[in-house]
């Protein structure tokens, strides 16, 4: 199983990618490497790289290609993510897809193509480099197809069918011999008119990549210390794994995190080493990644305040409590990993139609109190469709 940590830069953000500077990355990777983790998860900026539909920029890809040598020389493999898109509230959307020339995301025919040509040109630059882990189509873009985002991208699920085929085959081609994904958060799991839906998540890609943030209600309803909110990432691991077709494939906790908006300073640690102690037993885990490695700097404004102190390291290059109880809980969870694989799993029937729609999986809905009250007795149940 891999543990690594999501990079957010320590000088400049994601902003860096603007003026990047290989010393501030390798001193940032040196901090990572010493909390015993395997590799870094990056995100460069689409509309610094392709800031016209029909320009891709070189010189933020030769970028990126140093930002891997440098990992590779502090032992660390790399997970790239193409289309950002959404980061820490703020959206990065080109000038060509919005405003007077604002056009349809995931439908445009033109758009779609472009974008394509963004992710395999990322992919491609990376492709060389044997510490490449994997490409990402991007983070959580079904968030520009959320009924709560201000200004969203509709689309259809067959619309987003099409656009994934499109993404994650331009993905396979600029890299083919790194594993090819894409990511969403929650709500494809939790919100009946999210059009990216359980089946896109579980079988578009060559893995199922997850987020966890407990901020979602499940920390509000339960408290900070509540075995449900630290089961909520093994909990969307196991709900994931019921929507896979093929038995074989692996899910990865890519984005989970320690939020103090909801979590008090106290909790933090007790939150992490529970959690990652929770995944380690998880069948066809993949990986763990943190979120993240680095505060945001006080400097930097109009953050939610929460972002601002979600960092293992912080924003003057200190690793955090947190960032050495991750080390700590990485290690125990190697180590005890084989043998909690061998603990039997009871099994937990999910008839999708029949408890509601996918807001029965959400906290405090019909099957999400089946499930928790199951892995609160028995260990966590290995969860099956009805119609499987």
């Amino acid at each position: 199983m891999r543990f690594g940590v999501n990079y957010t830069p320590r000088v400049g953000w994601f902003h860096h990618w603007l003026d990047f500077s290989a010393s501030d990355v390798a001193r940032d990777f040196d901090a990572i490497a010493s909390l015993g983790v395997d590799h870094v998860r990056v995100f460069p900026m689409w509309p610094v790289v392709q800031p016209n539909r029909t320009l891709i920029r070189r010189a933020p890809l030769d970028d990126l290609e140093r930002m891997l040598e440098l990992a590779a020389e502090r032992g660390l493999d790399v997970s790239v993510d193409a289309l950002q898109g959404h980061l820490s509230s703020f959206d990065f959307v080109p000038a060509w897809l919005t405003s007077w020339h604002r056009r349809g995301m995931f439908t445009d025919p033109a758009v779609v193509a472009s974008t394509a040509d963004y992710v395999r040109a990322v992919a491609s630059a990376c492709a060389g480099h044997p510490n490449l882990l994997a490409v990402t189509v991007g983070n959580e873009v079904n968030q520009f197809t959320g009924t709560v985002h201000p200004e969203p991208y509709p689309a259809t699920q067959a619309d987003v069918t099409a656009w994934l085929d499109a993404m994650i085959g331009a993905a396979r081609a600029g890299a083919p011999d790194a594993l090819a994904l894409h990511a969403c958060y929650d709500a494809t799991w939790y919100d009946d008119t999210q059009p990216f839906t359980p089946a896109h998540a579980a079988t578009a890609g060559d893995l199922t990549a997850v987020h966890s943030w407990v901020f979602n209600g499940t920390a509000q309803r339960h408290g900070p210390d509540a075995f449900e909110t630290v089961a909520h990432a093994r909990y969307l691991v196991e709900i994931s794994r019921a929507f896979h077709v093929d038995p074989d494939r692996e899910v990865w906790m890519q984005e989970v995190g320690a939020p103090r908006n909801v979590l008090p300073e106290g909790s933090v640690v007790p939150f992490l080493e529970r959690t990652v102690a929770e995944l380690a037993g998880a069948p066809r885990l993949f990986g763990i990644t943190w979120w993240c490695s680095h505060d945001v700097s006080r400097s930097l404004a109009d953050f939610p305040e929460l972002e601002y102190d979600l960092g293992l390291i912080d924003e003057h290059g200190r690793v955090k409590p947190a960032g050495l109880a991750l080390r700590d809980a990485v290690a125990e969870a190697r180590a005890r990993r084989p043998a909690l694989l061998e603990t039997a799993s009871p099994e937990l029937i999910l008839d999708l139609d029949a408890v509601g729609g996918r807001a029965a999986l959400a906290p405090g809905g019909e099957f999400w109190k089946r499930y928790m009250q199951t892995a609160r007795t028995a260990g966590h149940p290995r969860v099956v469709l009805a119609d499987s």
